[in-house]
């Protein structure tokens, strides 16, 4: 076939074959070459190749001879290039983009995969004996069906650490057929929190809720704890598809740093002791730290907190989700002798009441008059601890930012979670106690004037 000085520009050609072609003068800049064929093509260095990847001749050279043995592609962006059948042995790929591509019975054997981004690639039959994969990006749209392989490389061989942790691990041993798929589904599509140090059980469970309650769209979903090297730790997590884990990494890592570091360990004993959600999971944390010893890897199918519970099933999974809010900030609570700093909370929550407007009827009282009646009520019982005058200032904080939010679920949220701190609070009192009077006034005021039941 001959399309010599055809024009192509900004031309959808995903999956189209050029085999054999003389492309001289053809313009494909701009257009979509998707999985696009050009083996063998003839005079594509004379063709219009602008912004597409065969303006690179190294990849343009590449996709012709689909040869690509022992060369070093680290870095290149080849999305949706068509490598069927490509010699690749021994090539280099440490950190290239090869999403979208088709690399279908491709011979990988050898070849360093480290860090590859392979969403969507099709590996159809591909071989991967003696590959490198560590840290490769496969996702869920990642085919490897049918892909040969007798064993891979866990890591890349450093000067420092030798160790290519081949598996399987017994070196007389090979993947049966069909078995690397079934090896390498764990890995498939999870968000990996690798603790290399500084491991607290307290912090990383607090800050796990708050990722939970602050995005329960991505239905995190608990696959195991994993043993890592001497002193590592690693929690993994299912997504829900076209999950940022990215994104998800960096915010738990930055709140878990802050818990860690900032948060006084009065307010981390008191958030775990109240929550029985983040003390359950410190508590499985902790035992398998103590038991690391003996075991390398805690499975579980899901982890789940279910209104604030957080469900556990010994050796079949731990189901959480979200009850629809996270902690959030919570520094400076407590002062530095373990003392509550009720001035400040309380500050606080004059600070979010005035933000809410003003009611526009002089004859009926709106939400910010009823809460700054119930933050007097709370602040005025004298018979009311300090830390249970903190537990329900928060919930009547938590109660103006749902008047504020407008995503019913964060509402719905909020609410709910301020409703059982209340119920749980006033059960331990008399039902004659000032507090215990006003709130069984105010509180259902309070949800009508949000739109709730009461």
């Amino acid at each position: 076939m001959t399309q010599g000085g055809n024009c192509f520009k900004e031309a959808n050609l995903t999956d189209a074959n050029f085999t054999g072609a003389t492309l001289k003068f053809c313009d494909f800049r701009e257009a979509n070459l998707t999985r696009t064929r050009f083996y063998k093509v003839k005079a594509l260095e004379y063709a219009r190749l602008d912004n597409t990847y065969l303006a690179n001749p190294q990849i343009r050279q590449l996709v012709i001879t689909l040869n690509g043995q022992a060369q070093n592609f680290d870095g290149l962006n080849l999305e949706g290039v068509n490598l069927q059948g490509a010699n690749l042995q021994g090539a280099s790929f440490i950190g290239t983009n090869l999403n979208s591509a088709n690399l279908r019975n491709a011979d990988l054997s050898k070849a360093i995969l480290k860090q590859a981004q392979l969403d969507g690639t099709d590996m159809t039959g591909a071989i991967l004996t003696e590959a490198c994969i560590e840290d490769w990006g496969i996702t869920g749209s990642t085919n490897l069906e049918d892909v040969q392989c007798d064993y891979v490389f866990m890591r890349l061989e450093t000067k420092d650490n030798p160790n290519r942790l081949r598996k399987p691990d017994n070196w007389g041993e090979t993947f049966a057929e069909g078995e690397f798929a079934d090896f390498i589904k764990p890995y498939v599509d999870t968000l990996d929190l690798y603790h290399s140090q500084d491991i607290d059980p307290r912090a990383i469970s607090i800050a796990l809720k708050n990722l939970s309650a602050n995005h329960p769209e991505q239905e995190l979903r608990f696959v195991a704890i994993e043993r890592r090297g001497n002193n590592g730790l690693n929690l993994r997590f299912t997504t829900a598809p076209g999950a940022d884990k990215s994104e998800l990494s960096h915010e738990y890592f930055t709140d878990y740093a802050r818990i860690h570091k900032e948060l006084p360990l009065a307010v981390q004993l008191k958030l775990v002791a109240q929550d029985s959600a983040i003390r359950t999971l410190k508590d499985t944390i902790e035992q398998f730290i103590q038991t690391g010893t003996h075991q390398s890897k805690i499975h579980a199918e899901t982890i789940q907190i279910v209104q604030g519970e957080l469900i556990v099933t010994q050796n079949k999974g731990i189901n959480i989700h979200s009850d629809g809010g996270s902690i959030g900030d919570i520094s400076g609570l407590v002062g530095g002798d373990g003392v509550v700093n009720l001035g400040m909370i309380s500050g606080n929550v004059t600070n979010t009441l005035n933000q809410l407007p003003n009611s526009l009827k002089t004859d009926e009282p709106n939400i910010k008059e009823l809460l700054t009646q119930l933050q007097q009520a709370i602040e005025n019982d004298s018979n009311l601890p300090d830390p249970d005058k903190a537990d329900l200032l928060e919930q009547v904080q938590a109660l103006a930012e749902a008047k504020q939010t407008e995503e019913p679920a964060k509402k719905e949220g909020l609410t709910r979670k301020a409703r059982k701190m209340f119920e749980a609070t006033l059960s331990s009192l008399p039902q004659t106690a000032s507090i215990v009077e006003a709130c069984s006034k105010l509180l259902p005021m309070i949800l009508k004037a949000l739109g709730l039941p009461a």
